[in-house]
């Protein structure tokens, strides 16, 4: 749970709210509710946010506020392509010593969805749940890489999937085709592997089967920030909702998640996230459909 501010060829933010625990919690509380949020905040965190999360069936029990620090902060400014991004600044605050504590009432939680963050604090989560979830779902980032790599292997090997980006499945694995990258992460603990590739779509892996989900083409992209929490949001609030951890279920969290990130683009920060009405997210897992759906007659 952050502030970012945000610069893009289409405009540009003040300080907003954001974190990888903000948007996933925005996107999965479409699907599922109640969610148990563990993060930290800082005493300048707006009240009316937690406040609006909590409307949501966020339950707040889990997140730290420490009265005497700074919320976490990041600024970056995108290029052209959306893509790649400068980081203008980061400031740690309230980060910078962060140990999560599980509620009580937080255990038995059927999924848990670590977001983001350094890899030994998501382990920590992990090994304080005294029954293990039906499905642990992990992203992580390149920074850690190469910074906390031997921490990064050790919890990867105790998560059923992990979300990476294209860069980063290259980079954990040194291979450059994503099918050698991804069997050789597999290798590595996970169960399933997620390879996001932004504007591309996504690709799932699992043993030797491969799915891959497209992207919405979209006229505007206003804000890329955040928009692979929110998938990650979308695709583990659909896991939630409907209890099912199958593969071919996966395929179906896939499509719902990237339906949810087609979203989070379109506005700066949560703007958008906040809008959505259910009609909104089912005529857009529709457009999903519709533009992978074809009848062909092989020659």
């Amino acid at each position: 749970m952050a502030f970012d501010a945000i610069e893009t060829p289409f405009g540009k933010s003040d300080r907003i709210i954001g974190g990888a625990a903000t948007y996933i919690a925005w996107s999965a509380s479409n699907f599922c509710r109640p969610i148990e949020q563990l993060s930290v905040v800082g005493y300048d965190f707006p009240k009316e946010e937690l406040q609006a999360l909590a409307d949501r069936g966020v339950v707040l029990e889990g997140v730290q506020i420490k009265e005497d620090e700074k919320t976490f902060f990041w600024s970056g400014r995108y290029h052209m392509d959306m893509n790649t991004r400068d980081t203008l600044d980061t400031q740690l605050n309230v980060l910078a010593n962060f140990e999560p504590t599980v509620p009580e009432s937080y255990q038995g939680a059927e999924f848990l969805m670590l977001g983001n963050l350094v890899p030994s604090v998501q382990h920590s989560v992990i090994k304080q749940l005294k029954q293990r979830p039906r499905l642990i779902v992990m992203d992580t980032m390149n920074f850690w890489m190469e910074v906390a790599h031997a921490d990064l292997l050790e919890v990867i090997k105790e998560v059923d999937v992990l979300l990476v980006n294209d860069s980063e499945a290259r980079e954990l694995s040194h291979e450059y085709s994503l099918v050698k990258a991804a069997k050789k992460i597999l290798g590595m603990g996970p169960k399933y592997l997620i390879i996001k590739k932004g504007e591309h779509g996504a690709l799932l892996f699992h043993g030797d089967n491969v799915f891959f989900a497209p992207a919405l083409p979209l006229e505007d992209v206003f804000d890329p920030t955040g928009a692979g929490d929110t998938f990650a949001g979308g695709f583990i609030g659909h896991i939630a909702r409907t209890k099912d951890i199958s593969y071919d279920n996966m395929k179906t969290a896939i499509i719902v998640g990237s339906a949810m990130a087609s979203f989070c683009v379109e506005k700066f920060g949560t703007e958008r996230l906040r809008e959505l009405k259910k009609e909104d997210i089912d005529a857009r897992i529709r457009q999903f459909q519709e533009l992978v759906n074809f009848d062909i007659e092989l020659v």
